[in-house]
Order: C-alpha cells, then sequence, then structure tokens
C-alpha cells in the first residue's frame, strides 16, 4: 500500500472535505453560463462547465488532462496570466481570445482565483472566461463609425468650403423667395382687404337686384383671388417649415355638412347629384385642426365638382379605428368626372401640375390643390390615395387620427348676438393705410363700438397718453413705429395690459408666437373677416372688469316666485364663477336703464328707441333663463313697432315682460350674492 493511500485511511476527515469540496465546486462550476474550469498547479484541465463544452466544442472527457493553454490564439499569454494567478492570487478582466474545434474564435475576458484546501494548500486554479465576443462586435463597428463619422466629417468639411459661394447664393435665393412671398401677401392682401370688405358693406345696404349681383361677383372674384393667395403660402409655410397644426375641439358632422352646403348652389347649376354618407359611431366632438381638414376636403370637393358635367359628387367619412384615445376617420371623395390617365396619377400631387396640358385652359385652376392637400395630410401622419378610371371617375382617399376629447365646443358667435352686454366700448385702430382705416372704422360701426384711428405706433402710444381704450387693432407694418415696435412700448414702458390684436396681410413671416413674444393677445389676417375679428373683440372684452351692483340693505333673503334659470349661463361659462358674476353684472347693470328707455319711449310714442331697446333686451332672456314665453311678447313687441301696427298693444305687452325683468334683477342680485360667498 502506498503512503498516501495509508494516510487516507488514517485521516478520514481529510477524505470528507475533498469529497465536499469536490462537490461545492461542481455546483459552482455549473451553476456559471460563462465557460468555467478548474485547472491543477500543472496546467492541466481537472474539471469543466457545460458552457466550456459548448465554447470549445470537445467532449468533457476530451477537455479533462489536457494543457489549458492550448484552447487560446495566445498561448503564451494565456499561461503568462496562469502564473500570475499564482503569483497573486487572482486576476480580472484579462482578455484572451478562445478557439473552437472548428476555427471559431470567441474572445473572452478571464477571471480567476486560487483555490485551496482546509489546510491553505494550493490545490489549483479556478478560471472563468466572459464571452464578449457581442462586446467586441460593438467596439469594432463603434471604432468603424467613429473612423467613417471623421472621415465624412472631413469630406462634409470640404464639400462645404468648395460649395460654400454656392451654398450662399442659395441661402439668399430662399430669402428672396420668402421676403418675395412675405411682400406679395402684404401688397396683394392689403388691397383685397378693402376691396372685399367694402363689398361686404355694400351688400348689407339697399341696391337693385342688378347692383346686388354686380358686387356678389365682385367677392367672388375677390374670394377666389384670396384662395389663391392662401395657397402659394401654404406650400411657403410647409417649406419653410412653418406649417402648424391646432388640436382644438370640433364638431366632424357638422363640417362636414357645412362643407357640402358650401357647393350645393355649384352642384345643383350643373344638375350633379351630392351623396353625403356619415359613419354615425364617429364621436361627436373630436380634437384636431378643423380648418386644415376643412382645407383638405374643400380642395377634393372643389376638384370634384369642377371635373364632373354628369352624374354625382360623393363625400363618406367613416370610423376605421377606435381605441380609448384616438379615432382614425378615412374621408373619400368621389365623383363620376373626366377621370385620370393611369400615368399621370403620380404627377397630379405635384406643385403647378394638372392631368393633361389642356385641363387648365379648359377648366381652370393652377395646379397647386392637391399639392397642398398631400402636404396637409402628410404633415398630419395621413397618406393620400387615389383610384380613376378615365370618362368614369376619381375617388380620393385619405384618413386622419383625431384625439377624443370630453371638452365641448362653444357656438360661433354671430355679430350683435352679445352687444347687449358691450356698450359704449372704444377701439384704437392702428393703421397706416386710409381705405383699411375707413374699413375698420366701418366695421366698428357696425359693431356699435367707437373708433379712433392712428396712422402709426408713434401717434397710438400719443393717443394712449390722453385717452382710454378698451382694445387695440395694430397694424404691423407702418412708417417711424411698427406694430411691433408699438406693442412692446405700451408692454414695457407705459405697462399697460389692454388686449391687443394684431392686424397683419404677411401671413408668411407673422404667427402667434411671435406677435405674443412683443405682448400682442392674438392676430388676425387680413382680409378680415368680420365674425373673427368680432368674436376675438368680445372674448377679450368680456374679460374686462365691470363695476358691480351692490345689493340693497334690506333685500329678502329668501327665494321668491323664480323668474330666472342660471343653467344655461353656467353651461356656457363651464361654471366659472368669475364669468358668471360677469355676466350677471353686465345684466344688472344694462337691464334697469333700458327698461327706463322702453317706458319713455312709450309715453313719448317714439317707437324707434322702443324697437333698439327692446331688440338690446332680447338676448339676455336665453342666457338669464327668463321663460321663452315673454321673449315671443318681446319679440310681438318688436313686430308691432316696426310695422307701426296695432300699436295700442305694445303698452300692455312691455308691461308683462318689464315686470319680469325687474323680479329677474331681484333674483339675480341674491344670486350674485350667493355665488361671490361660495367663492370666497
Amino acid at each position: 500500500m502506498k503512503k498516501s493511500e495509508t494516510n487516507s485511511l488514517k485521516n478520514p476527515e481529510v477524505e470528507t472535505t475533498k469529497k465536499q469540496d469536490s462537490l461545492f465546486a461542481r455546483r459552482l462550476i455549473e451553476a456559471s453560463l460563462d465557460p468555467l474550469v478548474t485547472i491543477s498547479p500543472e496546467g492541466k484541465i481537472t474539471d469543466m462547465n457545460l458552457a466550456t463544452v459548448n465554447v470549445t466544442g470537445l467532449t468533457r472527457d476530451q477537455l479533462r488532462g489536457t494543457d489549458f493553454f492550448s484552447y487560446f490564439t495566445q498561448p503564451l499569454k494565456a499561461r503568462e496570466l496562469y502564473q500570475e494567478i499564482f503569483a497573486a492570487g487572482s486576476i480580472t478582466d484579462s482578455a484572451l481570445t478562445l478557439s473552437h474545434k472548428d476555427g471559431k474564435q470567441t474572445n473572452v475576458l478571464i477571471n480567476g482565483s486560487v483555490y485551496k484546501d482546509s489546510k491553505n494548500q494550493v490545490l489549483g486554479v479556478v478560471i472563468v472566461a466572459r464571452d464578449v465576443t457581442e462586446q467586441k462586435r460593438i467596439e469594432k463597428e463603434l471604432i468603424e463609425a467613429r473612423v467613417f463619422a471623421e472621415l465624412a466629417t472631413e469630406l462634409a468639411m470640404t464639400a462645404k468650403l468648395k460649395a460654400e459661394s454656392s451654398s450662399k447664393r442659395a441661402n439668399e435665393a430662399m430669402k428672396a423667395k420668402q421676403q418675395f412671398l412675405s411682400n406679395m401677401s402684404h401688397e396683394i392682401r392689403t388691397p383685397m382687404n378693402a376691396i372685399i370688405g367694402f363689398t361686404k358693406v355694400l351688400l348689407k345696404t339697399d341696391m337693385s337686384v342688378k347692383q346686388k349681383e354686380y358686387l356678389n361677383a365682385i367677392k367672388m372674384s375677390g374670394d377666389s383671388l384670396i384662395v389663391l393667395i392662401n395657397d402659394i403660402l401654404d406650400l411657403a409655410k410647409v417649406d419653410a417649415g412653418k406649417m402648424v397644426f391646432e388640436h382644438i375641439p370640433f364638431r366632424l358632422s357638422m363640417s362636414v355638412s357645412a362643407l357640402l352646403h358650401l357647393f350645393e348652389p355649384k352642384i345643383h347649376e350643373k344638375n350633379l347629384r351630392l351623396v353625403k354618407e356619415y359613419d354615425d359611431r364617429i364621436p361627436e366632438v373630436l380634437l384636431g385642426d378643423s380648418v386644415r381638414l376643412h382645407q383638405i376636403v374643400l380642395n377634393l370637393i372643389s376638384n370634384a365638382v369642377k371635373f364632373t358635367e354628369k352624374g354625382k359628387i360623393s363625400l363618406s367619412a367613416r370610423l376605421v379605428h377606435e381605441d380609448d384615445d384616438k379615432v382614425t376617420v378615412r374621408f373619400a371623395i368621389s365623383d363620376t368626372g373626366i377621370g385620370i390617365p393611369k400615368e399621370k396619377i403620380g404627377k397630379i400631387f405635384e406643385n403647378f401640375q394638372q392631368a393633361s396640358s389642356t385641363t387648365s385652359r379648359i377648366y381652370g385652376g393652377t395646379g397647386l390643390g392637391l399639392a397642398i392637400v398631400k402636404q396637409l395630410v402628410e404633415n398630419q401622419g395621413g397618406t393620400v390615395k387615389v383610384k380613376s378610371v378615365v370618362d368614369k371617375g376619381s375617388t380620393f382617399s385619405f384618413e386622419l387620427s383625431f384625439a377624443k376629447t370630453t371638452e365641448s365646443v362653444e357656438s360661433e358667435i354671430d355679430i350683435k348676438e352679445l352687444d347687449t352686454f358691450l356698450q359704449d366700448v372704444k377701439v384704437l385702430v392702428v393703421e397706416d393705410i386710409a381705405l383699411n382705416q375707413l374699413l375698420m372704422k366701418t366695421m366698428l360701426d357696425d359693431f356699435s363700438f367707437e373708433a379712433d384711428i392712428a396712422s402709426n405706433g408713434k401717434i397710438a402710444l400719443e393717443k394712449l397718453h390722453k385717452n382710454t381704450y378698451d382694445l387695440i387693432l395694430m397694424d404691423l407694418h407702418m412708417p417711424e413705429m411698427n406694430g411691433f415696435e408699438a406693442t412692446e412700448h405700451i408692454r414695457e414702458v407705459i405697462k399697460s395690459d389692454i388686449p391687443i390684436i394684431a392686424l397683419t396681410a404677411d401671413v408668411t413671416t407673422v404667427d402667434l408666437k411671435k406677435c405674443k413674444a412683443v405682448g400682442m393677445d392674438d392676430y388676425i389676417a387680413k382680409p378680415v373677416d368680420e365674425k373673427i375679428l368680432y368674436a376675438k373683440m368680445v372674448g377679450f372684452l368680456k374679460k374686462n372688469e365691470h363695476k358691480g351692483v351692490h345689493l340693497p340693505e334690506n333685500l329678502n333673503k329668501e327665494r321668491i316666485t323664480p323668474y330666472i334659470n342660471l343653467g344655461y349661463l353656467n353651461h356656457r361659462t363651464k361654471s366659472n364663477p368669475d364669468l358668471m358674476i360677469q355676466m350677471i353684472e353686465l345684466y344688472l347693470d344694462q337691464t334697469p336703464a333700458l327698461i327706463k328707455s322702453i317706458r319713455k319711449s312709450i309715453k313719448e310714442k317714439n317707437w324707434e328707441t322702443l324697437y333698439m331697446a327692446v331688440h338690446k333686451l332680447i338676448p339676455s332672456f336665453m342666457i338669464m333663463g327668463i321663460s321663452k314665453e315673454y321673449e315671443n311678447i318681446a319679440n310681438k313687441v318688436l313686430k308691432y313697432a316696426s310695422t307701426r301696427l296695432q300699436i295700442n298693444k305694445i303698452p300692455e305687452l312691455v308691461s308683462q315682460f318689464v315686470s319680469v325683468l325687474e323680479h329677474s334683477c331681484d333674483e339675480l342680485k341674491i344670486e350674485l350674492e350667493l355665488i361671490k360667498k361660495t367663492r370666497t
């Protein structure tokens, strides 16, 4: 018997310890996902895990007892690392390359340490080879990419230097183009503002049928020119990256109906049928840019009507997708017109392109409509598709997504709808062109607003130091001091927060952000739409503070028989107590004065003054929730006062609704006090 065997028999504890160490080592080895081996002091592999088998392509029996260093592409370096482990006790993250039997190489990071027995005698080395092949590949690609990037940068710099003069000329050309479009917009829109504006004013006056026909022709021509200008400028906005899409609540069904209504006269004139298909599953109110949607559909329907002589025009809106946050709607406009040749379909969306050279001559148009449609749809994440057969017709379709919303849509404010709440309004109009001055004054007169004119910003500042105004309409391009400079002075020097609405004919370079940057509250593009102007002005004027009405000290706090219902007011103001207080105070401020005027008019039999006073009162019936019955009585008074018929019935009718108005004032004083207490 050998001496070592004798010692083992004499020391069973040693055998047990060895078995435990071996079991522990085995568990560690197999637990590792990286190649792990144990090596004897002589450098022979004593054990390994499955990961080692996989990376070398050899079995355990083939590996066991072999030289550890032979599996590396740099065996000498592997031996040095092995010796370093014995010298230092461990190594970390030393790079080597393992070889597979098939020639495949694996980049690894070697981590190793000695392991000992219970008597602190070194038994061998444990080595873990972490596979970093992918990491090395990424590092290599990054290095290559960096080299290519540096090379590309160098080439780009060389190209930049060579093309510097060309680039400069290109930039100057682009600036010249933008400046030209800006000047064109301003120069054309300025006279068009006056032409269209005064045409609208004249159409409101008494004239012969022939005169009205001529004026309508002028207005239609002016509107067509504005459409052309807008088309060109919209393309310029896209080129300049200034096309911005709004996200405001709107009713899609109403928008579609309104669009079709615009084309009804032309469609009937050409004896075409109009077909509307609307998916009722589409939510009533959506969030998106209704103006841009109108522009897309208007262009497509306009084309359909233009190129169709018989048959029908169809517009469909179908829900194609809906989730918790948004819906996707597919719009399709079909016609039975001349169609588009297959080889031309790819070109019709290009600027100034039409299906054939004779199209413009026969049907008119610039060829910009479809180019704008494509830009507007694609910039909102959609795609325009077209199917067409020559002499059979065409179908243009597109899909757009809209966000869902629980917001309500405010009804459009019509002219005079709220004039009973806006008395003694004084507006400063800052405009340098005489025609536009006269037009703005005419519009403001229609609104029953007082207008004061300043021909430039400097004069406007002088007037502001001497007078008080409720709102300023500010042109932007004026001599001596332009609108931006004047506004900045008003905000920074005078420290006034008076509402300022910009009036601009230059829609390519002026936007809301630029106006707001100097302190303007909003802007309107020329030609000015009177409804939009009025709506914007009313919005700011309603925010102004008004003097409150003091409650009588001995006012009975108990509710009397109700004559009012503030449900409508609550809805319109979205339960905003400040707005409700403001509206009630306005009612309490104006109603007693109008009642006094009505009574005086009856006494003096001044039916015109009576008509005006009653007319101003009627809108407040609905706002304050006064019964429709009394509104009907007031309308009868208007009828009798205007026709001078049954004048004898007027005093009795007036007494009925005047009594209700007086009671309503008492109730509203109580409501006003309650709302104020609730707010505080």
